[in-house]
């Protein structure tokens, strides 16, 4: 993707983000990253990622989202407002319990130069404590990516991420780096 493209997708998906004050009123220091995936290339056999057995992964089925609620507080209680519906919600569980998740989100159609492309995410992807450094969010967000590839998607898109190392494992791209302020380079 070209400089002034990265640029222009990320002005398309968020206009005025920079004014917003939540935005505003942020560290200065903290800086977080905009990632990508091009799916047309994506393989999910790409890289090996082992997990137990025991863990199982799928859409989150269970009709009372008290469960999977639960899980998220542990992770982020601000993110349990996105999980009041079980449309597009990706998991990874131990037996019935919920110990990862993420939002799969259709971003919208967007121009990339003469280019038209449908972009998705990942989002608000969390792992209960307990079950961190183990593989199985890192696996469950390549599943979630190969869904997103499987629904014809073109690019899979990480908004507002601290931990960029952790998603280029999976092949994802920094877009761009931004803080408070705005944009800070790549």
């Amino acid at each position: 993707m070209k400089e002034t493209e990265k640029k222009s997708l990320f002005e398309q998906m968020h206009p005025g983000y920079f004014d917003q004050p939540y935005i505003r009123a942020m560290d200065k220091g903290l800086v977080y990253e905009e990632m990508t995936l091009d799916l047309g290339a994506f393989s999910c056999e790409a890289v090996s990622i082992p997990v137990s057995g025991e863990i199982t992964f799928g859409a989150y089925a269970g009709d009372d989202l008290r469960a999977l609620q639960e899980s998220v507080a542990l992770v982020d209680k601000g993110w349990v407002q996105y999980y009041g519906k079980k449309d597009n919600v990706f998991c990874a569980f131990d037996g019935e319990r919920v110990v990862s998740f993420c939002l799969l989100d259709d971003m919208g159609v967007h121009q990339l130069g003469e280019r038209t492309v449908r972009v998705a995410g990942p989002g608000c992807v969390g792992t209960i404590p307990a079950y961190r450094k183990r593989g199985i969010g890192l696996r469950m967000v390549q599943l979630a990516t190969q869904i997103l590839k499987e629904r014809g998607y073109d690019i899979s898109y990480i908004h507002y991420t601290g931990v960029g190392p952790w998603y280029a494992k999976l092949g994802y791209e920094t877009l761009l780096k931004w803080n408070r302020d705005g944009i800070v380079g790549e």
